[in-house]
């Protein structure tokens, strides 16, 4: 689905929900989360899509080493079979006037809660190898790594990643490995010379089309390609704004020509780091945590001591929540993800910036379903006093980004014409004691089709992560799969994220 050869009119509609397509959109029995309008015609009485807000937990990890400290971050973290694995950036910022070296360190958990660093005894610190290090210098600035899920992949080069470097020719450089230790370059040329780069850029398989997808930072002036939505908000003196490129290849060598990523209908902002990927459980919506950094808004007294001129000039930046079924047109909440809040460290830049990873982890509420994990800046970057930076983890329930949501007045939606595969109609969803939710299939015309109309409907309370809904005398789903049909649901003090066919 996601296309980066060429941007289609049809494309354009979807990606903005302005139209509804003519043919009936065939969703098979995958997972559709309700973080859009792509598969919605029309929203009746109080139900609109609400942005949820993760739940704040504990510091995982502290970049208090020796070769870490106040400017350590950009962790890139995944899981990798049994293991969760962290990559990022160490350095110790103690002002303009001090030379730091770059390291590009590594972690292990076995819960991507608890952390532990290996000695991998590679690079020399202070005279010894007795450290986490796997690698230093410019390419540390940088260095964004990936497991490869290309089935047609070098197990050589099992795992890939990124990195700008200056020399020999600026632009982005492709590494491999074996193992996700032990790293070699995969070409003397860059991949991408079109851009900025200086933060964290990324790249991914994306099975939904088969090729690699490429996003990184470049510097959108007033002449770019320009999107509309009105007010400008924390952009450079030059009128410039930090902005997301993509591009993509079929074998992480030969790249498309990059273009930007677009946001219809969002005010023009500045975004410093993009953290997209394609969720876990429905490849075919790729979902970004972007950074956004509001420049030349004054600071509070009473903040941390810092020199870097974020702190003079009024740098603040928090967490933000899109979605892409594209690739190029993203959905982009204006209001925060996560806030910088009450921690008054958290509201000095790059603070409140998201690391790259979204994992699944265990549930620590005994008898709970495992919740998505992940990982914000949370404080002490850039300043000075040997404070060391660290990062805190945020959970969500699964599929919880955005939800379906109807006070208990009561909403409803109907779909525009789907195409589904199954028997069986599954909803992740929440509601109240005196909620529910209560669904309906409808011919094109939104004619109920019997047997399955809104009177015949259980009324479904509770809250699972999937629930089968059903409805009187439970007549089979499976009569209506490959035929063009509409679904209602009804909601009552309820939230709906997700929903699927299957057997």
């Amino acid at each position: 689905m996601f296309n980066l050869k060429s941007l289609t009119a049809m494309s354009l509609l979807i990606g903005m929900g302005c139209s509804t397509p003519q043919a009936p959109i065939n969703i098979g029995s995958r997972l559709e989360l309700m973080v859009d309008n792509f598969l919605i015609d029309q929203i009746i009485g109080s139900a609109k899509l609400t942005l949820q807000k993760p739940t704040e937990r504990e510091v995982v990890f502290t970049f208090d080493q020796p070769w870490e400290g106040s400017s350590s971050g950009y962790a890139t973290i995944f899981k990798d079979g049994s293991i969760y694995r962290m990559y990022y950036r160490g350095q110790d910022w103690g002002g303009f006037d001090k030379q730091s070296t770059l390291f590009t360190c590594y972690a292990e958990s076995k819960d991507g809660i608890n952390w532990e660093r290996p000695n991998l005894d590679l690079v020399i610190f202070n005279s010894s190898k007795k450290n986490n290090i796997i690698l230093s210098g410019e390419i540390s600035n940088t260095f964004v790594p990936f497991k490869d899920t290309n089935p047609n992949c070098n197990p050589e080069e099992r795992y890939k990643a990124i990195a700008a470097l200056s020399q020999p020719t600026k632009g982005l450089y492709s590494f491999s490995s074996s193992d996700g230790i032990h790293w070699q370059p995969m070409s003397k040329d860059p991949i991408i010379t079109k851009g900025k780069f200086d933060s964290q850029n990324l790249a991914f398989w994306c099975n939904v089309n088969n090729r690699y997808l490429v996003f990184y930072r470049e510097m959108r002036g007033q002449g770019d390609e320009i999107r509309p939505g009105g007010l400008q908000l924390g952009l450079d003196q030059m009128g410039q704004a930090r902005d997301v490129m993509t591009s993509s290849s079929s074998d992480f060598r030969y790249w498309t020509q990059p273009q930007w990523i677009q946001y219809p209908g969002s005010r023009r902002e500045q975004i410093y780091l993009n953290q997209i990927r394609p969720y876990y459980r429905a490849p075919h919506i790729l979902i970004g945590f972007p950074g956004r950094f509001m420049a030349g808004r004054e600071i509070e007294e009473g903040l941390p001591i810092t020199e870097h001129p974020s702190y003079k000039f009024g740098s603040i930046s928090e967490t933000l929540f899109m979605t892409s079924r594209d690739g190029i047109n993203f959905k982009r909440w204006g209001e925060a993800f996560v806030r910088p809040g009450l921690r008054k460290e958290r509201w000095i830049y790059p603070n409140t910036f998201p690391a790259y990873g979204l994992t699944v982890t265990e549930n620590l509420s005994r008898g709970m379903p495992n919740e998505l994990s992940f990982y914000i800046n949370d404080g002490g970057y850039w300043t000075s006093g040997g404070i060391a930076s660290r990062l805190r983890r945020y959970t969500l329930r699964i599929d919880g980004f955005v939800s379906l949501r109807a006070p208990l007045a009561g909403g409803e939606i109907v779909t525009k014409p789907i195409i589904f595969k199954g028997k069986k109609l599954s909803v992740n969803f929440s509601t109240s004691a005196a909620g529910s939710i209560k669904s309906e299939v409808q011919e094109i015309s939104g004619r109920p089709i019997p047997g399955f109309t809104l009177s015949d409907s259980a009324e479904n309370f509770g809250d699972q992560i999937k629930s089968v809904l059903k409805w009187k005398d439970n007549p089979d789903l499976g009569k209506l799969a490959g035929k063009p049909v509409r679904l209602r649901f009804v909601l009552s003090d309820a939230d709906l994220y997700s929903f699927s066919f299957g057997d």
